[in-house]
C-alpha cells in the first residue's frame, strides 16, 4: 500500500469531518477525559498522521517520561502498517523521527513565556517549521486566563495548530456524561474544538464526543472511538 492509500483510508479524516474539516491553524484543540482513557494515544495517533501527509509536530510533554512518548510512536507507527504492507515501511518511519521534535517541560517550574519562547526559538531559528504542537499533559484547568490568552495569540501569531489533552488536576471534580471535567468551564471562550472522551464497557471502545466544534456548542459523535486494544483511533 502506498502512503496517499494510507492517509486517504485513515479514521482521522472521519475524525476531522466531524470537526468541519479539521482544526485549523491558529487554533486551539483539547482532548479532555479521566486520567489514563487514552488521550495521549489519541494525540500520537493524530501527529502521526500529520507526518504522514508531510507536515512537521512538536510533542511537547510535561512530567512525562520522553522515552516512553517516543516508544508510543513506534508501536502506534508499526500498528497502523502491519495490517496493510505499507511500502517502504522503515523509510516511512524514518520520517517520522525526522518531522518530530520532542520536548519536555515542567508546568510547575517554568511559565509559559519561557515555554512559548523556546518553540519560537526551535521554529524560527532552528529551520523546523512546525506545522502542530501538541500539549501533552499540561494542566490546562489550573492554568491562568492570561496563560492560555499567550498560548493562543502564540498559535495566531506562528499559524499553528495547538492540542492539549487534559486531565483534571485537582481530585474529586465532577464531568459532564460526555467526559468533560466542569473545570474546563472558564476556558472554553478560548477553545476552539473540544473533544471529550469516556469509556463504554458495552463495546469495550472509549467513545469519543464533540462538545465545542468552532464557536458550536452542540455535541455530536466525533464517529471515531480508541480501541483500548490497539491504542489507535477507530471508525
Amino acid at each position: 500500500m502506498e502512503v496517499s492509500e494510507l492517509i486517504k483510508k485513515s479514521p482521522i479524516r472521519v475524525f476531522e469531518n466531524s470537526i468541519d474539516g479539521g482544526l485549523g491553524r491558529g487554533n486551539l484543540g483539547v482532548f479532555t477525559s479521566r486520567h489514563g482513557v487514552g488521550k495521549t494515544a489519541c494525540m500520537v495517533h493524530l501527529a502521526i498522521d500529520k507526518i504522514l501527509r508531510g507536515e512537521s509536530v512538536v510533542h511537547v510533554s510535561f512530567g512525562t517520561n520522553v522515552e516512553h512518548i517516543m516508544n508510543w510512536y513506534k508501536e502506534a507507527f508499526k500498528e497502523i502498517t502491519d495490517s496493510k504492507s505499507l511500502d517502504a515501511a522503515f523509510d516511512v518511519y524514518e520520517s517520522i523521527r525526522t518531522n518530530r521534535v520532542m520536548m519536555n517541560f515542567s508546568q510547575e517550574s517554568v511559565g509559559v513565556d519561557k515555554i512559548l519562547n523556546s518553540l519560537e526559538t526551535l521554529i524560527n531559528q532552528g529551520s523546523f517549521k512546525a506545522d502542530a504542537v501538541f500539549f501533552d499533559g499540561y494542566k490546562l484547568t489550573i492554568a491562568s486566563d492570561e496563560d492560555v490568552k499567550k498560548i493562543k495569540e502564540f498559535a495566531q501569531k506562528m499559524n499553528i495548530e495547538v492540542w492539549f489533552c487534559v486531565s483534571p488536576a485537582r481530585q474529586n471534580v465532577e464531568f459532564t456524561e460526555h467526559g468533560v471535567p466542569v473545570t474546563m468551564d472558564p476556558y472554553l471562550s478560548m477553545i476552539d474544538v473540544l473533544v471529550g472522551m469516556h469509556y463504554n464497557d458495552e463495546n469495550s471502545k472509549v467513545i469519543m464526543t464533540v462538545v465545542k466544534d468552532h464557536g458550536k456548542s452542540m455535541p455530536h459523535a466525533a464517529g471515531v472511538a480508541l480501541d483500548p486494544a490497539t491504542m489507535l483511533i477507530s471508525e
